[in-house]
């Protein structure tokens, strides 16, 4: 994962809907980037010349969208961002997926890449480490929807201890 970008979070959010179009269309035009992000044509107009004048995309008016290279790297780390949190608040949180996406939405734009490299660590630790893994996670999931795990800690210990045994 690279640095973060300067860009504001609305260019983050418009670089990130052009990189999809384009993987959809091959280019991308202005309506489709309103349509998707819901905003008027206006803002559209007025981010796209922002972004071309930081040599993120191929832009002239009334013209179709191309992403530069600079630009399809950034974009691939906004996405990259957004699909490592949303993975990390659906995997490990036990966050529903429309609460993750929207969370995901929100902190791919804030969170310092340290912080996102770390969950990303994190996440991959709970999917192999014999003393946490897919039971963990379970559990934890388990105990956000009812206050508290079913079994006993020294029943959930006593399992563990007889995994590691097995192996």
């Amino acid at each position: 994962m690279k640095e973060k970008t300067d860009l504001s979070a609305s260019l983050e959010d418009y670089i990130e809907a052009i990189y999809h179009i384009i993987e959809e269309k091959l280019v991308a035009r202005s309506k489709e980037i309103s349509a998707r992000l819901n905003v008027s044509r206006a803002s559209v107009t007025e981010a796209l010349r922002a972004l071309s004048k930081k040599g993120l995309i191929n832009y002239a008016p009334y013209e179709a969208i191309t992403l530069t290279p600079e630009g399809k790297e950034v974009a691939e780390d906004v996405i990259f961002r957004h699909e490592a949190l949303k993975r990390f608040f659906i995997e490990v949180l036990a966050i529903d997926e429309p609460v993750a996406e929207e969370g995901a939405c929100k902190v791919e734009h804030a969170a310092p890449p340290e912080i996102i490299a770390r969950m990303i660590k994190f996440t991959e630790f709970m999917g192999f480490c014999p003393r946490a893994g897919q039971e963990m996670i379970e559990g934890f999931a388990d105990y956000c929807r009812h206050g508290k795990k079913s079994d006993s800690c020294e029943s959930c210990v006593s399992q563990c201890v007889d995994r590691q045994q097995d192996t």
